[in-house]
């Protein structure tokens, strides 16, 4: 996976998962992270940060970020993806501002967050108020505990950071790479080396990649026909649609959506 994206049919998203290497992403969504085992490696901007067990990260909207595992033996943690509609006293900020510092290490950690993300773990998805309650806590002690800074300030000028919120703003559309060496200002030969080098494959790949992903969450959150959904990933043709979908996902899009 490359990028994620908002669900549309899902304002909060809570997973249990084994933590491994995730390439630079960003999504229209606030993304919290509370590690229960191990250790996990989060990189937003240009910093990495380490966390253990007990330790609490959240990642604003349309911040890029990624994860690596470098310590062996076995890690878990939990992801929780919400929509800065469920936090509407905060939708404001969550937009413009962004932690300095994005991690908050157990002895450090309120109890009332640790308190906050273990309720949330069970609670039915239709109970939409309580959720929205936990999370409103949650944010009362990020918002009062953790110094925020403007998004601009983070990785702004970083070349891998403007590739993937190029390729984010722009998948839906006809590019090249030639066309965005130019956008960017850098030879196409440079920008080919940090496909490689960063996300470990060329530049069709990747950016079949980012709209693949969107397709994905289009043929899970929506009824919208699988036509539309191709030529609004920026696919030309449903035939190479359908066979990088397959590809990926081993399977046709009509039958990913009929098993989710």
């Amino acid at each position: 996976m490359l990028l994620a994206y908002e669900n549309k049919n899902n304002d909060f998203v809570v997973e249990w998962k084994k933590p491994t290497h995730f390439p630079p992403h960003l999504h229209e969504v606030v993304e919290m992270v509370y590690v229960t085992k191990g250790t996990l490696e989060l990189g937003v901007g240009q910093e990495l940060y380490h966390m253990e067990k007990g330790d609490f990260a959240v990642v604003f909207p349309n911040v890029i970020h990624h994860y690596q595992v470098f310590e062996e033996g076995e890690s878990k943690a939990l992801y929780m993806l919400v929509s800065p509609k469920v936090i509407p006293n905060y939708m404001e900020e969550v937009q413009k501002y962004c932690p300095e510092c994005p991690v908050i290490k157990k002895d450090f950690l309120h109890i009332d967050i640790v308190k906050a993300v273990k309720s949330l773990i069970d609670i039915e998805k239709t109970n939409t108020r309580l959720i929205q309650a936990y999370v409103q806590m949650i944010f009362a002690h990020v918002f009062s505990e953790m110094k925020m800074i403007e998004k601009e300030r983070i990785g702004g000028t970083d070349l891998v950071y403007k590739s993937v919120e190029y390729v984010a703003r722009n998948f839906r559309e006809k590019i090249t790479l030639e066309k965005m060496a130019f956008d960017l200002g850098v030879s196409k030969y440079v920008l080919s080396r940090i496909f490689a080098k960063t996300f470990h494959c060329n530049f069709v790949t990747y950016v079949n990649g980012v709209r693949l992903k969107y397709a994905a969450f289009m043929l899970d959150g929506t009824m919208e026909p699988i036509t539309n959904i191709c030529f609004e990933c920026g696919f030309e043709s449903q035939r190479t649609f359908n066979r990088v979908f397959k590809e990926r996902y081993k399977m046709t899009p009509r039958e990913y959506r009929n098993k989710t």
